[in-house]
């Protein structure tokens, strides 16, 4: 465990310098000749489907979907046979560089969704390497340490795993994560320094705004996430409706979807490229932003993740839900700015994701906000509501159905694709 979440800790870094890097670079590019991604785009989201589906074609989507799925097939006699090709170490790595290449071309996708993946896979090889079994808390552990060094939140990985991975696992796997998550979170913030992710939010709410602001954050949030979700599961779900017409031609659909995202960003002025963390900080320490940002965000990560290629949304999500918080801001004081954009991101992510538990230390942990914990609550509690009004299943539980091993007389999903 301990080697693991070493490497975990030292990968998710060297994971964040790499997208920041290809991020970058496609910035600068697209600053000298801001037409260029309408070719570039889809080229760089073929070229990454194409190689996915050749080399990795578990390494497809967000990650946590894989780790979800391998977890439920590992006992104690079948160590994941069915599923060893999600956590191998191939896979891994084809995560990590595939997910770099979608941010070299502008692909609104996240690191956090794939570091999971791939923490979960050095944690099943390692052990493997020494000898250790291989029990459905590895896989926890491993997916938690990914979440708490990519966003540098200790507390939120060991939520994510008991909200998210673990569900109905035994009690005792907590320690293991929380043992993989302090170590992981150490060696990265060791390395990076003490940071926070999104820069501190130090603004409170006086219970007047709370009562007003945290209704129409979750209710409007969740709803918004929850239609990302339902429109999600419709184009990639395994009873998708769009499922079958996209799969026919993927590297076809990966081009379109690929200038879908690059017309929006020109359109955009390259505000919905990446994972959307520069946006997003600059929303929450009170700048200014289209009140565009957030729909279009929307459509950049609904078409990125149609696509098919390798990429989170986490980091997309929040930015998106930003962008609605922003929408909110006009109704407040302005000097409630920032913890208005905080309970935007809260409602839709939680809309999305459907875990309020791990939003709230998220969001509190990547803010440095301790005076707005309550209003979180508030906020992710009627998310998870409304979101569940608008799409019943867990994205990402739907979602890992598409990577079990297939039933006697069902196609497998290579038969599928």
């Amino acid at each position: 465990m301990l080697v693991s979440a070493v490497l975990v800790g030292l990968l998710a870094i060297v994971f964040a310098w790499a997208g920041d890097g290809a991020q970058h670079g496609f910035t600068i590019l697209t600053g000298r000749w801001p037409y260029a991604s309408l070719v570039l785009t889809p080229l760089i989201f073929v070229g990454v489907a194409a190689l996915t589906r050749r080399f990795a074609p578990d390494a497809r989507g967000s990650g946590i979907p894989q780790v979800i799925a391998a977890s439920r097939t590992v006992t104690h006699e079948n160590e994941g046979r069915d599923t060893l090709g999600l956590l191998s170490v191939r896979t891994g790595l084809a995560k990590l560089v595939l997910s770099v290449g979608a941010l070299l071309g502008g692909g609104s996708v996240g690191r956090e969704g794939p570091t999971v993946q791939l923490g979960a896979a050095v944690m099943v090889q390692v052990h493997r390497m020494f000898g250790g079994r291989v029990t459905p808390g590895v896989l926890i552990a491993g997916g938690a340490a990914g979440v708490a060094a990519a966003f540098n939140t200790p507390l939120a990985g060991i939520a994510f795993a008991i909200e998210e991975l673990a569900v109905a696992y035994e009690q005792r796997v907590a320690v293991l994560v929380m043992g993989a998550v302090m170590v992981a979170g150490l060696t990265a913030q060791g390395i990076a320094g003490e940071y926070i992710y999104f820069g501190r939010v130090a603004s409170g709410l006086p219970l007047a705004t709370v009562l007003l602001a945290a209704p129409l954050a979750g209710i409007g949030g969740g709803i918004a996430g929850g239609l990302f979700a339902r429109c999600m599961l419709a184009l990639r779900g395994p009873d998708g409706t769009w499922k079958a017409l996209l799969s026919r031609r993927p590297l076809v659909t990966a081009g379109l979807c690929g200038l879908v995202v690059a017309v929006i960003g020109v359109a955009s002025g390259g505000a919905t490229w990446g994972t959307g963390y520069e946006p997003t900080r600059a929303l929450l320490e009170g700048g200014d932003s289209a009140y565009w940002f957030g729909p279009a965000k929307f459509l950049a990560s609904l078409a990125t993740a149609a696509s098919g290629i390798p990429g989170g949304i986490f980091a997309p999500s929040l930015a998106v839900g930003a962008g609605f918080g922003d929408l909110l801001t006009p109704l407040f004081a302005a000097e409630h700015t920032g913890a208005i954009v905080l309970l935007g991101m809260a409602g839709y992510f939680v809309g999305v994701v459907r875990a309020p538990l791990t939003a709230v230390i998220i969001l509190s942990e990547t803010t440095g906000s301790t005076s707005v914990i309550l209003p979180l609550f508030a906020t992710c509690l009627i998310g998870d509501w409304a979101g569940g009004l608008v799409c019943r299943e867990r994205l990402y539980h739907a979602l890992a159905r598409d990577f079990l091993p297939k039933r006697d007389g069902e196609p497998s999903a290579a038969e599928i694709r």
